[in-house]
């Protein structure tokens, strides 16, 4: 099972990403420097959307899909629980 995530960072951006295990992930962007480079200036981080897919293939292409979004969008999905 492959999680897609979008985090919450502490100054108000986003960051998807794609995980197998979400919550040793998330810990890893909050304290670890297993953490994606981008989230390790922007600790702490909230997990506000997640969704789970079969196979990292299909994970991995809505991970793309996602990032392509303006942060208009990306809100959107995050308050509606879409996709």
């Amino acid at each position: 099972m492959y999680y897609l995530y979008i985090l919450k960072c502490a100054d108000g951006t986003l960051y998807t990403g794609i995980a197998v295990d979400l919550e040793r992930r998330i810990g890893e962007h909050n304290s670890s420097e297993l953490g994606a480079k981008y989230t390790r200036s922007r600790r702490p981080v909230k997990l506000v959307y997640f969704k789970k897919f079969r196979d990292r293939s299909m994970a991995s292409k809505k991970e793309i899909e996602i990032k392509s979004l303006s942060r208009k969008e990306k809100l959107e999905i995050i308050k509606k629980q879409i996709i």
